[in-house]
């Protein structure tokens, strides 16, 4: 029990509660109740609480927020270098925001590998992942523009590296050909108000089979891999996914597709919209040396402990 008392110190929430025998309580969503144990969902992690150990279980309804307003053509704003939209949008069929945001979907090649992408602004800013990139410095983005009502493909050259992180498996580029067009750019949202077993779909361009759209629910927004959470879905996510958007029903990108499991079918993750927001917010951090690509960080050596064989000066 000792992990019980430690969760008992959490702030409480509202939600299913369990007073235990050693007067600690647990807060939090009950997911199953068996015979010998309840399953307990703390928001971090799923506990399993022995029924010996309980003294009882009050069940309390999570009270709604005040109801937020969707709007159907909400306005967006630009915020650093993406959009966000000012008002919660209305949801809508996939179908149609395949439509709408299919033209900022993008592919990135390098010599060695096919990712996919999607453009932040009119600029030609765009979000992929790190490891579609890693050691190449010939990129080519295939943008789809809408022509005369028809798609026509575009492919540029001119990439910019911009900034990277390994860690979080982000890379932010700039298309930099000339007389390039404006770019169609699809919002950011986040994933705060987004409810687990919510429709969610991806774009991209899984084994170079570009626009492809696979749809599923968010399966769960915290799924801890090697120290960082991940949301993961059920909508399949394979090789060439990598680096496309995760949407929801309201057309904004909520993740960005990076990995699926090896040993199983309809286990996909993504990295979350707040970790792209922090990376753009922070890319001087993250800046990528174009001048001398073998080199994109230039560390300080760190300082030098002062000998204990010497002495201050005037000593």
């Amino acid at each position: 029990m000792t992990a019980v008392a430690l969760f008992s110190a959490q702030p409480p929430v509202l939600g299913d509660q369990l007073q235990l025998k050693d007067k600690a309580a647990l807060t939090g969503k009950i997911l199953a109740e068996k015979p010998d144990q309840i399953f307990v969902d703390l928001g971090f992690t799923v506990l399993a609480v022995p029924r010996t150990q309980i003294e009882k279980i009050s069940k309390e309804e999570v009270p709604n927020p005040a109801p937020a307003v969707a709007t159907a053509t909400p306005a967006i704003i630009r915020k650093n270098l993406y959009y966000a939209s000012s008002s919660i949008p209305a949801e809508r069929p996939v179908r149609e925001w395949v439509h709408r945001l299919g033209e900022a979907v993008v592919q990135v090649r390098t010599p060695s590998s096919l990712g996919s992408g999607f453009v932040l602004n009119e600029e030609g800013y765009l979000i992929t992942n790190f490891h579609v990139i890693e050691n190449e410095t010939s990129l080519s983005v295939e943008v789809y523009h809408s022509k005369n009502g028809q798609l026509e493909l575009k492919n540029y050259r001119q990439i910019k590296i911009v900034a990277i992180n390994k860690f979080a498996d982000l890379a932010l580029l700039k298309i930099d050909d000339p007389g390039a067009p404006k770019f169609t750019f699809v919002p950011l949202g986040n994933t705060e108000n987004l409810g687990v077993g919510e429709r969610v779909f991806a774009i991209g361009s899984p084994l170079g089979l570009e626009r492809t759209v696979t749809e599923g629910i968010l399966s769960t927004k915290t799924r801890l891999i090697e120290g960082s959470l991940f949301l993961q879905t059920n909508a399949q996510i394979n090789p060439g996914n990598s680096g496309g958007p995760l949407f929801n029903q309201r057309g904004e990108v909520i993740g960005v597709t990076n990995m699926k499991a090896n040993f199983g079918e309809g286990l996909g993750f993504a990295i979350p919209a707040e970790n792209v927001i922090f990376f753009l917010k922070q890319r001087d951090a993250f800046a990528y040396n174009n001048e001398n690509p073998q080199s994109p960080y230039r560390y300080l050596d760190p300082p030098r402990r002062t000998s204990q064989t010497t002495s201050p000066a005037g000593h």
